[in-house]
């Protein structure tokens, strides 16, 4: 099945952690971080891209991060947290996206790596642009995003069936 307009992913890594006696799950954002989230999500309000739907992983950094992140944005998406995606491999990223209702159209998923990471490699199957040549050379760092598109419904979703329309870390 081919939609109108194309879909897009943005595949949007958490800012920067700092290191304190807590579990993995309850880090905070570090100063940098909170300053890059913001930056990001400027990055991403000046993208143009309407979001339909947030999909956050429940760990304190990816909610800090977009908390941060979606102040920036024109306009609030649905916002939906998300346990499955801490510790979440590319596969069970994209088992998550098959489940997006079908009137969905724009998706920011806001997690960790290396699944973050591995699902931009794995879903992008071509580029435009030199978007995975700077993704490759850059990795995926901290407050990174990828922005995928492609043209079938959200249970379609697969390896190699999206193009990686544009890139951005905050080290470019």
């Amino acid at each position: 099945m081919s939609v109108a307009e194309p879909r897009r992913i943005v595949l949007f890594r958490h800012a920067k952690a700092d290191w304190p006696q807590v579990s993995d799950h309850e880090r905070p954002l570090a100063d940098r971080g909170r300053m890059d989230a913001a930056v990001a999500g400027r990055k991403l309000a000046d993208s143009g891209i309407p979001f339909d739907l947030a999909l956050c992983s429940t760990a304190v950094r990816t909610r800090e991060t977009w908390k941060l992140a979606v102040h920036e944005l024109p306009e609030r998406p649905k916002t939906v947290y998300e346990e499955r995606i801490y510790e979440a491999s590319p596969g069970e990223l994209i088992a998550l996206l098959n489940e997006t209702p079908d009137d969905t159209q724009n998706v920011v998923l806001i997690g960790h790596n290396p699944g973050i990471q591995g699902l931009a490699d794995i879903l992008a199957g071509s580029s435009e642009g030199d978007a995975r040549e700077r993704m490759n050379r850059h990795g995926f760092p901290a407050a990174a995003f990828a922005v995928l598109t492609f043209d079938r419904a959200w249970k379609s979703l697969e390896p190699g069936v999206t193009t990686l329309a544009d890139y951005w870390a905050p080290t470019e």
